[in-house]
């Protein structure tokens, strides 16, 4: 809802609002996800120019965690014209992100005019924002999807003896001003397109926005190159009821006071790789313990806690570790899914000449990466 939806008027990410994130918890998650794009650049030779889009930045963090990976690495990028640009909705929280990431030196309205606003990164990187990834320009571009599909619409079914029933949302007979949920008295167009006939669950939840986006990721990478990552929580098609809220950090009644609580639910990314059709290839998805282990964390936090003089300061990296890692804190409950061009796996007339051909790098994050 554009006048009373949680992220226009709410979107309380941090200690003070309703969740937190991982890029909140600790700099070192943004940039291990940083050094992912430099790395997937490198392992495409290099190109001259790259887009980084982001989908529902948040306050803008992550992606300022990633820009201080770059300006670190800057001598690596110096001939590469890298560009930053954001997907985001809310007004609210682009204006929390134009603070963070520019001090609030932007433009509205400019001559360009798919964007909403641009400026310049306090380290001299252009950056773009729009309301919807179609308006965001063609171009070899690396996506970001870091809790963002969760945040989606979910259409809910039910299997019962009539068949599948959707579950909608209705109010209350006996009272009046709160809502319930119903089964659909019979079949709805949502439940004849959305439920796959080999399903075997007798729960399921399908998110049709989040499809068509990564279709839309998927259509671009295969055209202009590049790759997406999709860190989120999440299953491969197995869990059924996941959809709650969260208030103040606490989990919260999805149908009370509508538009003050942030409602999620798990991303499916079995369904999200039957929408890439074989556009791309898929990797994942795989524990953020696996793939922030494979990225290298243990050695970034051993340089931290050597580099840190007071007590604090280590505890509370020790601290962030343990919330990022911890089979029972993040995990295992968060997943990372990347999408990438077939050729970055296989390549291309592999079967005529397999001797000619060099072996193709690894992918960082999701084998392990070789210290040599």
């Amino acid at each position: 809802s554009p006048p009373q939806g949680y992220y226009t008027r709410r979107g309380g990410i941090g200690e003070a609002g309703d969740f937190v994130t991982s890029p909140e918890i600790s700099q070192v998650f943004g940039e291990l996800i940083g050094i992912w794009y430099v790395s997937e650049w490198m392992a495409t030779g290099k190109p001259t120019a790259f887009q980084l889009v982001e989908l529902g930045p948040g306050r803008g963090t992550l992606t300022g965690d990633i820009l201080r990976v770059f300006n670190q690495l800057a001598s690596l990028l110096s001939k590469c014209d890298v560009s930053i640009h954001l997907v985001e909705v809310s007004p609210k929280l682009s204006e929390t992100q134009a603070l963070m990431l520019t001090g609030g030196k932007v433009q509205a309205n400019p001559e360009d005019k798919s964007a909403y606003m641009k400026g310049v990164s306090k380290t001299g990187i252009p950056i773009f924002w729009y309301r919807d990834i179609q308006d965001v320009p063609a171009g070899y571009s690396f996506y970001l999807a870091h809790e963002f599909f969760d945040a989606l619409p979910i259409h809910k079914f039910q299997r019962t003896e009539k068949g599948w029933r959707e579950v909608l949302v209705d109010i209350d007979p006996e009272v009046p001003d709160q809502l319930r949920f119903v089964l659909s008295p019979s079949s709805t167009p949502a439940t004849e397109n959305f439920i796959q006939l080999e399903e075997t669950r007798d729960h399921v939840e399908v998110c049709p926005e989040a499809g068509v986006i990564t279709e839309r990721l998927a259509c671009r990478i295969e055209k202009d190159g590049g790759a997406a990552l999709v860190a989120d929580y999440g299953h491969d098609g197995t869990k059924t009821d996941t959809f709650r809220g969260f208030r103040n950090h606490k989990l919260h009644d999805v149908l009370r006071a509508p538009g003050t609580a942030d409602l999620t639910a798990d991303v499916d990314f079995s369904y999200l790789r039957k929408m890439v059709q074989g556009r791309t290839a898929t990797l994942g998805p795989i524990k953020q313990r696996e793939f922030l282990k494979n990225m290298g964390i243990d050695l970034r936090l051993q340089v931290l806690l050597q580099n840190s003089c007071d007590t604090a300061t280590r505890e509370q990296l020790l601290h962030s570790y343990d919330m990022l890692m911890n089979p029972k804190k993040m995990g295992d409950c968060f997943n990372f899914f990347a999408l990438l061009p077939h050729h970055r796996l296989v390549h291309p007339n592999k079967k005529d000449k397999p001797e000619a051909k060099s072996p193709l790098p690894p992918v960082a994050g999701f084998s392990e990466l070789l210290l040599q």
